[in-house]
């Protein structure tokens, strides 16, 4: 184990909650009987949005659209490497119109967007790791996007199957740790049995050392975290998690998104990377 773990200096891409809210059920965290609080919730991503900022990254922003409630999982919203943007088409009806609007960001900042021919939702199931992508299905993005990825980034996208609804996106059972390098797959953090059996193989035979999360920590979006290769920022409840990485070297900073957990979206959820 490294003594010290070195972090990378990311740009993040986010959006403010103004509008948040649970108007409808596509997921089953979401309630819309169970009224959100705004001012909580805007509390809460301004903390996580100061923790970023406060260990060295780049926050951008993007303006908030009214109805549209979920606009806030900027990381649903595309997956950008190379300095090169795959746009997302969401499954659900009510979500579709984010795209424009992070499209429209995109294309203002001067990327091309490439639009999605297949139901595609971004970082939400699209996690890139490194030598290549890892990609969820089962809820949400079909293989049919895996196959559009791969064609338009040009490097390896391995399907992963979820099952179980409560992990509807891979980025809910799934982060990774640290990228690696050319002699090194670096390494991930999962839950085991969010996915199916076959899956479940690959990334044992891929990581064969990765930290596996309980579901206790699972339930707690303990895997909806963001690492910068040494800060881990990871939500409070998922205590037994942050020890685990803290014994590994990693530097967990617990970031309080709880108001979120209601749309059954986190940290992660909240955070789009822009890889140059």
């Amino acid at each position: 184990m490294p003594e010290s773990r070195v972090p990378r200096r990311r740009r993040f891409l986010v959006c403010e909650p103004r509008h948040f809210a649970v108007q409808y059920a596509i997921n089953p965290w979401m309630h819309p009987d169970k009224p959100v609080d705004v001012d909580l919730a805007r509390g809460q991503w301004a903390d996580l949005i100061r923790a970023y900022r406060d260990h060295g990254h780049t926050v951008d922003t993007v303006e908030p659209v009214v109805d549209l409630p979920d606009m806030v999982f900027a990381a649903n919203s595309a997956l950008v490497l190379q300095g090169r943007v795959f746009g997302s088409m969401f499954h659900a009806p009510e979500r579709r119109p984010e795209s424009i609007a992070y499209e429209t960001w995109f294309r203002t900042a001067g990327y091309d967007v490439y639009r999605s021919d297949s139901v595609c939702e971004g970082e939400g199931d699209l996690v890139p790791a490194g030598r290549w992508v890892l990609a969820g299905t089962g809820f949400r993005t079909t293989r049919e996007a895996h196959h559009e990825v791969q064609e338009f980034f040009g490097i390896p996208v391995i399907s992963l199957q979820l099952v179980d609804p409560y992990f509807y996106h891979l980025d809910t059972a799934l982060f990774v740790l640290d990228d690696g390098d050319e002699g090194n797959a670096g390494n991930i953090v999962y839950y085991p049995e969010a996915f199916s059996p076959g899956s479940r193989k690959v990334l044992a035979r891929l990581y064969p050392d990765a930290v596996l999360a309980t579901r206790q920590d699972a339930m707690a979006f303990g895997l909806n975290s963001v690492s910068d290769g040494r800060h881990v920022f990871i939500a409070p409840r998922a205590k037994e998690l942050a020890d685990q990485l803290a014994r590994q070297g990693y530097v967990p900073v617990p970031v309080d998104l709880s108001e979120f957990h209601k749309a059954g979206g986190g940290i992660k959820c909240c955070t789009q990377e822009i890889r140059s």
